[in-house]
């Protein structure tokens, strides 16, 4: 008997990265999945890829229509939403003196914005319909602590944290679990363009960053996305009913909590 047998699960941002390797776990485990991506062609890539039991949703988290249309084809498709794993974020970095109103604004409307809007429409929906569900919102160690060059992108998932306390709170009456996932550093081709910010403000070559993050890493190395799918898996579970708006830090030991 797989642990998440007979359950839907919706992932933004999961046709690559973090939110695919999410979706290949829950499928192992017996759940349908709507992968849910602003790149619509990939996301359909991935979801012929993964099987019958996936599907593609186009999803664009700063966008409540597309929001609510994703969560209503997801339903339609699959009955209902038991699993949501808010997941769609951007990474941004920049000295104080020079960071952006646009900039900000941009990172908060996805990163902060896209994960309550999102919350908040499958929260409706498993309160309509009685279901006893499972949220799970994907914060990190940055949102733990500062850092010099990443200070919005550390604030919007400090918020995250703070959003799945309130959040957990408050849903927990309905029978709706909400908790988040911090990693730490993750390698995958997004570190491209982390590793970019870093060679442009402190002057490293490229790569140069990359490796010292993995280096500094008490487990001694970069995590991966498949190191964080048995804390996906295990939050979305019956396993995790009694845990409500926790942050669980799986970081190779960068940070204690």
């Amino acid at each position: 008997m797989t642990r998440l047998s007979g359950k839907t699960a919706l992932i933004t941002g999961a046709a690559r990265g973090i939110g695919l390797a999410f979706a290949e776990a829950y499928l192992a485990e017996g759940a349908r999945v709507a992968i849910g991506d602003i790149d619509i062609d990939r996301a359909h890539a991935a979801a012929e890829r993964l099987g019958p039991d996936a599907m593609a949703v186009e999803m664009n988290v700063t966008d409540q229509a597309s929001i609510d249309t994703a969560v209503s084809a997801t339903a339609d498709a699959f009955g209902q939403i038991d699993i949501l794993v808010n997941n769609a974020a951007i990474f941004t970095a920049a000295p104080i003196t020079e960071i952006t109103r646009a900039d900000y604004a941009r990172v908060f409307d996805i990163n902060v914005a896209g994960c309550l809007f999102t919350l908040q429409a499958v929260a409706r929906h498993m309160i309509e319909r009685g279901i006893k569900g499972r949220i799970i919102n994907m914060a990190s160690q940055a949102g733990r602590r500062g850092e010099p060059l990443v200070a919005v992108y550390c604030a919007s998932k400090a918020a995250v944290i703070s959003l799945t306390q309130s959040a957990g709170l408050n849903l927990i009456k309905h029978g709706i679990n909400v908790n988040a996932i911090a990693p730490g550093v993750v390698d995958g081709e997004h570190w491209d363009g982390v590793d970019a910010f870093f060679a442009k403000y402190e002057g490293k070559a490229p790569g140069q960053k990359k490796a010292e993050v993995g280096a500094a890493v008490p487990f001694g190395r970069m995590g991966t996305a498949r190191d964080l799918t048995g804390m996906a898996v295990f939050l979305a579970s019956d396993d995790a009913d009694y845990i409500v708006a926790q942050t669980y830090n799986v970081d190779g030991g960068n940070w204690m909590s």
